[in-house]
């Protein structure tokens, strides 16, 4: 039964009396928090109180999950995915589609939300929006194209015929982290669905109100009940249960914590895509335009104020540009717009907490320590919120330096110099990450050549992330301990399939006939095998 969205939106309507209002200081309407949060499974009405980054202003109680609670959404979520896989995909499609235009019409609503929870600037808020309608748009394009059973070359020709299936996994658990809170949420579930899967899903806490929304607007596209299941609370308590019953796990977050679900779901023998950290290069080579590379730094730096797997922490320059790019780089931070506020004016929003607002400050203070200059910027805004920290360049810094090969995760950025660019290469590539780089060249084949080079799952020329990203039949993700797996393309959907070979054999069985011997049998097969080498089998 789909859900039937408030009329009223989630905002409350100007200032209250606390006197009269016990809601007042809210940020959110109470019962539009109370219709989202009513999906979360909690048998011990626990909750925990949620507030915005922004201001800490109190966004509403949400209610926490616990082990019993997360093994009953799963076996909801299993009921539903035994019909849901017999759907046609035509239909599952025609759901997907219908999806795209639920999220563009009900865009202003979920942009304020995401604001309110994350702190992120409006615009970034609307990417998010773009991105999940494209998203849902692709697969309900092309899933039955990469669903659809092949046809493969049989053993003997004519004799043999043989067809590969794609079966979906059963039920997939995703957690998905709070710095895109709407499309992580989202974005890796909707192929699971158009596969034939349920989901259960896992949102960060800091932001699980936009991940219930989502999972509103799954209803209201005409997806069956329970086939989307949304459990709340910390990693700890409720990510093991959900790894100990998922047939397949999605996660999006740390490193640290991806080897952790790596290891729990090899005891299991499951699957899992990850998407984990990364320490992003940035090349910009000596024929580059310094003005577009300057703008694309800005972006790929501080968009969601450094808060993005796919953002820049390192600027590689070449000699012949690097003076008038430092130049053009600093001027285009500086003219940032910071702000407290979810307008379409604000460029540079909050960090989400203080535990990323203590990662800057440290890397900062300790990188300038260290002997490094900062070019702009390194200071937190206390006058704008708890959370800000200004967008800021370091030049000079070296291998002693934390900010130097460990992930800031926040809106701070290194400039290198560099003579030849095989060394340039080179230094991207050091570390262990290799998640995403970017090249700014005006000679697009040497670019590419380039990328070749470059040890990352996604490379943009004369882009921070977004050529890549933004272009959905592309998949996406990391090398070495940036990840396992891949999302979009056809590779973001058959990830949650398990292939089913189903072999036809006509005529005489692949076995010696009645009265010939396994050896002349076996003399038989050697010709046979040499006479198919010559027409060009495979």
């Amino acid at each position: 039964m789909s859900a039937t969205p408030s009329s009223r939106g989630p905002v409350t309507d100007g200032p209250r009396d606390p006197e009269l209002h016990t809601d007042a200081t809210y940020a959110l309407d109470l019962a539009y928090v109370a219709r989202l949060t009513a999906r979360i499974p909690s048998s011990s009405g626990r909750t925990v109180e949620h507030v915005s980054p922004l201001g800490g202003q109190p966004l509403g109680a949400i209610p926490q999950s616990e082990v019993v609670d997360v093994e009953r959404a799963f076996a909801r979520a299993r009921a539903a995915q035994r019909a849901w896989e017999l759907v046609p995909v035509a239909e599952r499609q025609e759901i997907l589609l219908r999806l795209h235009d639920v999220v563009l019409e009900r865009r202003e609503e979920i942009c304020e939300l995401i604001c309110l929870e994350s702190g992120k600037a409006r615009k970034d808020a609307f990417l998010e929006v773009a991105h999940l309608a494209m998203t849902a748009r692709y697969y309900g394009r092309t899933a039955a194209q990469h669903l659809a059973t092949t046809r493969v070359p049989g053993m003997f020709p004519v004799l043999t015929h043989v067809e590969v299936n794609r079966i979906p996994k059963g039920v997939v658990g995703i957690i998905s982290p709070w710095n895109y809170p709407f499309t992580l949420a989202l974005c890796d579930g909707i192929p699971a669905l158009a596969a034939g899967n349920a989901v259960v899903a896992k949102p960060d806490q800091q932001t699980i109100l936009t991940g219930l929304l989502g999972a509103e607007l799954m209803d209201q596209a005409g997806f069956p009940a329970d086939l989307w299941q949304v459990v709340s609370g910390a990693g700890a308590d409720v990510g093991t249960p959900m790894i100990a019953a998922a047939d397949y796990i999605c996660f999006t977050g740390s490193t640290r914590t991806g080897k952790l679900i790596a290891s729990q779901c090899a005891e299991r023998l499951i699957g899992c895509s990850l998407e984990l950290g990364g320490k992003n290069p940035m090349l910009v080579l000596r024929d580059a335009s310094v003005e577009r590379a300057a703008e694309g730094a800005v972006r790929g730096a501080f968009s969601n104020s450094g808060q993005l797997c796919i953002s820049m922490e390192r600027i590689f320059v070449a000699d012949q540009v690097y003076d008038r790019f430092v130049e053009r780089f600093v001027a285009r931070t500086e003219a940032m717009t910071l702000g407290a506020s979810t307008s379409w004016e604000v460029d540079v929003g909050t960090l989400i907490s203080q535990a990323q607002l203590d990662t800057v400050e440290a890397h900062v203070a300790d990188a300038v320590a260290k002997g490094a200059t900062v070019l702009t910027g390194g200071k937190a805004r206390p006058d704008l919120g708890p959370y800000y920290y200004e967008p800021t360049v370091l030049e000079g810094v070296t291998p002693d330096m934390t900010c130097f090969g460990t992930e800031t995760f926040g809106p701070l950025v290194s400039l290198y110099r560099f003579h030849d660019e095989s060394e340039a290469v080179e230094r991207a590539n050091d570390g262990t990450y290799g998640l995403n780089a970017s090249i700014y060249s005006r000679d697009h084949q040497r670019a590419r050549a380039t990328a070749r080079r470059v040890k990352a799952g996604t490379v943009n020329v004369n882009e921070p992330y977004g050529a890549a990203f933004g272009s959905l039949a592309a998949p996406m993700g990391g090398m070495r301990e940036s990840g396992l797996g891949r999302r979009q393309g056809a590779e973001g959907i058959l990830r949650y399939t398990e292939t089913q070979s189903v072999g036809t054999q006509r005529g005489p069985a692949i076995a010696p006939p009645f009265g010939i011997s396994e050896e002349r049998y076996a003399a038989i097969m050697t010709s046979s095998l040499k006479v198919l080498k010559k027409l060009g089998r495979a």
